[in-house]
């Protein structure tokens, strides 16, 4: 059965291929985009019609054991259905379905888009409804995986929108403000702007604390929206 659904997702990305929608989508991934350039409706067509025609023989675990496949073999669209079908499955997630994701940034998870999406639908699920912690998902800052740490900080935006305490986030990502990725870095600092839309005076005090030792990215995203003579006092010191 699993070797079946690989088949037929990967026909149906190849039947609907665009070469002039990859050309487009190359710009965005210094790394290069392996995928097929389907156009956005189709591939929402499809998505939906997978979800709803799979919902009763692809259990979870089946859905995980099919994202291992697609994840060593697949390319981005691929990817992106297992995602999505993951979605639809939020109500059974539990510790394992954490841990088997995981696995995927060893061999499958290589660029940011697929990262955030996955962020965007499956992490933050799995925050929101209390199945990991954010302690639980920090023990990915010292994942060798750039794209496995942008995780954490990626996820907790999406947590933003349920007042999600400045102090805990910056708790959870501090290990990580040396980091040298430049995605683990715009990734810090997406999250500390938007933390500091509402809370700004832990994201300040936290920022003046790592300034002269963080990634600059992280300052030049966390302090986008301030005006432009105040963010000079987050510059770094001159030695």
């Amino acid at each position: 059965m699993i070797n079946d659904k690989f088949s037929e997702i990967r026909t149906f990305c190849e039947a609907n291929a665009s070469p002039e929608i990859v050309k487009k989508y190359e710009r965005y991934f210094k790394e290069g985009f392996d995928g097929y350039g389907i156009e956005q409706k189709v591939f929402e067509k499809q998505r939906d019609e997978w979800i709803t025609q799979w919902k009763d023989e692809m259990s979870l675990d089946k859905l995980l054991e099919l994202g291992d496949l697609v994840f060593k073999q697949g390319r981005y669209e691929e990817k992106s259905f297992i995602i999505a079908l993951l979605r639809a499955q939020r109500e059974h997630y539990n510790k394992d379905t954490f841990n088997r994701i995981g696995n995927w940034f060893d061999y499958g998870i290589d660029n940011w888009a697929t990262t955030d999406v996955l962020c965007m639908l499956v992490m933050s699920a799995l925050l929101n409804d209390k199945v990991i912690t954010i302690d639980e998902l920090s023990t990915w800052n010292s994942a060798p995986s750039e794209w496995q740490r942008r995780v954490v900080p990626v996820s907790l935006v999406e947590l933003c929108r349920n007042d999600l305490d400045a102090e805990i986030a910056c708790t959870a990502v501090e290990a990580l403000m040396p980091d040298q990725s430049e995605y683990v870095q715009k990734g810090i600092g997406t999250l500390l702007r938007t933390l500091w839309k509402k809370q700004p005076e832990p994201v300040e005090a936290f920022l003046l604390k790592w300034k002269d030792e963080c990634g600059r990215l992280i300052v030049q995203y966390a302090t986008e929206k301030m005006d432009k003579e105040y963010r000079k006092k987050f510059r770094k010191t001159k030695k």
